[in-house]
């Protein structure tokens, strides 16, 4: 496959909503839906101090990409002892945020060493509970994982892995599906389908963190695709532009979880990678630039709205999102 590699996620995404059978585009939609976006509030994301570590650059970089190694498990989620008011992510990233600010940033030796119930006294989680016990597991393997990379290839040194990238984003994303949980490539039938979710949530992250500047310089930020999870395409259900074949809404409706890698589970994730390049193109032609990644970021906040939180969407226990 040729390309970049965000041409090469767009392109296999494509592949896989011509060819799925659970999931659909209502490409009849896209004009009108595109031209009701307030795409004003799409254009201007930022981080929370509240949830996030904005300290001294060097040790934001790191809050961020350790942050964004573990930014994983809403199949998992509705398990997770979650603070007031807060969704699973901002649970998880306030909980690191504030050790962050008692302890100090973890090392990559710290990372590297990190044990299961380390993580969960970090994230103020239930030992005794089975699920999210597996969850913890995950965080520490990913963290381990992250650690020992950084031992191996960048003398312990976050900075010195992002400036390895050399302003790209797409060098920052080749570098980090070296670790196996950023490694987010699905086979569908024959064809291999990259999203890449987590790895590119560290370039636009530096970015907003450093407002282009520096650590968030990228000079094809631009190229981003969307950040398939499981949220934007439920946004997208629920809007419309979606549609699920009967039988799958009704598992999802029935809390039933989706196997990660199963074939809904990729065309539901591939369907809205592809409708938000359709609404893109459709915005732009409009005379109204925006960019994939700028309406992830105005589609997932939108389904934090309860209209969004009222109805079930599809959860799968994986650790690419």
């Amino acid at each position: 496959m040729t390309g970049t590699i965000f041409d090469q996620i767009r392109a296999a995404c494509e592949k896989v909503t011509n060819r799925a059978s659970h999931v659909r585009i209502n490409h009849d939609l896209i004009p009108a839906y595109a031209s009701s976006l307030p795409v004003e509030k799409a254009v201007k994301p930022q981080l929370d101090p509240a949830c996030h570590y904005l300290g001294r650059q060097e040790d934001t970089l790191s809050f961020l990409l350790i942050l964004d190694t573990i930014n994983f498990g809403s199949g998992y989620f509705p398990h997770l002892r979650k603070r007031p008011g807060m969704s699973g992510y901002f649970t998880t990233a306030s909980s690191l945020n504030d050790f962050f600010t008692h302890n100090g940033p973890l090392s990559a030796e710290q990372l590297a060493a990190i044990s299961v119930d380390q993580c969960t006294q970090i994230f103020d989680q239930d030992p005794a509970n089975k699920t999210i016990r597996e969850l913890m597991q995950h965080f520490t393997t990913a963290l381990n994982d992250l650690g020992r990379y950084l031992l191996n290839r960048f003398d312990g040194s976050c900075c010195g892995l992002v400036g390895a990238a050399d302003s790209c984003a797409g060098r920052l994303v080749q570098l980090l599906k070296k670790m196996p949980y950023f490694n987010d490539v699905a086979p569908y039938n024959e064809i291999e389908v990259p999203f890449f979710k987590r790895a590119q949530i560290v370039a636009a992250d530096l970015a907003v963190a450093f407002q282009g500047q520096a650590w968030g310089c990228f000079g094809d930020l631009d190229q981003l695709t969307i950040f398939a999870d499981n949220l934007v395409p439920h946004v997208l259900r629920m809007d419309g532009i979606l549609r699920y074949e009967e039988a799958l809404i009704a598992r999802i409706a029935a809390a039933e979880l989706i196997p990660a890698g199963s074939c809904e589970e990729i065309e539901i994730r591939a369907g809205a990678v592809h409708a938000v390049e359709l609404i893109k193109r459709s915005i732009c032609s409009s005379g109204q630039p925006v960019t994939s990644s700028q309406l992830d970021y105005f589609l997932w906040n939108r389904g934090q709205l309860p209209r969004y939180k009222a109805v079930p969407r599809h959860r799968t226990r994986t650790v690419y999102y």
